[in-house]
């Protein structure tokens, strides 16, 4: 998935880069707000890439002492970055710039060039997103869009997804606006698609922030996975019970796996020693992205305790 999120990314980056430089040379020579509007969502997509490629790059690193789990969750704070930076910059300045042109309207020069470049963005924008939306498919499966991207753990893919849907409705809202204002003479249409391109990119930011702090916060693996991972722990003759599993993402591919398990009383530690590293080779055989597992001994009993007790600990803090 690392390497099919790259050649996402990059897609994406030199197609809005170019299209920003097209963009303001058309709002330069024409006065268009919307294509203003355009030229600066263009650039806060391309410099968004370029985040979500140092993220990937620094969620790379190796563990260290000062993390011993890693970097993973790197790729997480950079993607809510992205989410923020189209908010704050990508929505901010277009309603500016659309409230700006309502208020002071003034006529467009020549709408030919604009429609020129944002014909041509269509169509570089609409090849950014077919190269995002394949590799998006690749991994939903039979899955809706909606449970796909709530399910993800791979925030680069489906940022960049919604990073072109945004920038295709916002060229389709732009030459709307430009066409109204020239062949009705309205100008306050160039500012009023300006302002829609900025509800646009703030609908879009706030999604991705909510999609990404989830993440952040984090996020268990999928539950065919747990389910499967359960399914290899009750395999093991020697166990009685699985007391407990927990899974946390901390990267795309990086998951942390804990279990608590009851083994037969009577049973040699050499017994316990080998199955816990039969189990761990089974499990990290079948899901690679299982980087670190914990498996501790206790019997449901003594588990069932220490669960009642942090319970009772938990509603004694909340009283407090």
């Amino acid at each position: 998935m690392a390497s099919g999120s790259k050649k996402v990314i990059y897609a994406a980056m030199i197609g809005n880069g170019l299209i920003a430089v097209a963009k303001f040379v058309g709002a330069f020579i024409t006065g268009s707000s919307a294509m203003l509007s355009e030229g600066i969502h263009s650039v806060v997509d391309t410099g968004n890439q370029g985040l979500l490629l140092y993220g990937m790059a620094r969620s790379t690193r190796p563990a260290d002492d000062k993390h011993p789990f890693g970097y993973a969750s790197e790729i997480y704070f950079w993607a809510f970055i992205v989410a923020i930076l189209i908010f704050s910059i990508g929505s901010g300045i277009s309603l500016y710039h659309g409230i700006e042109k309502v208020l002071h309207p003034h006529p467009i020069e020549d709408p030919t060039i604009n429609y020129i470049i944002l014909s041509l963005a269509m169509v570089f924008e609409g090849v950014a997103w077919w190269v995002a939306f394949k590799e998006f498919s690749t991994t939903k499966g039979k899955k809706s869009l909606f449970q796909a991207v709530k399910e993800s753990k791979d925030p680069t893919v489906f940022t960049v997804l919604f990073e072109d849907t945004a920038a295709m409705l916002g060229l389709i809202v732009a030459l709307i606006g430009i066409w109204i204002a020239v062949t009705f003479d309205m100008p306050v249409f160039d500012g009023a698609a300006s302002i829609l391109i900025g509800i646009i990119l703030a609908g879009t930011a706030i999604v991705l922030a909510l999609e990404t702090k989830g993440l952040l916060i984090g996020e268990a693996a999928a539950p065919e996975v747990v389910a499967e991972i359960t399914a290899l722990i009750n395999a093991q003759p020697a166990i009685v019970e699985m007391n407990e599993i927990r899974t946390l993402h901390r990267g795309p591919n990086d998951v942390l796996l804990a279990l608590s398990v009851d083994y037969e009383d009577e049973i040699l530690a050499g017994v316990v020693e080998k199955t816990n590293t039969d189990l761990e080779f089974a499990i990290k055989e079948r899901f690679p992205s299982v980087k670190r597992l914990f498996i501790e001994v206790q019997s449901a009993q003594h588990h069932a305790e220490e669960l009642a007790r942090a319970a009772e600990l938990r509603e004694k803090e909340s009283k407090a």
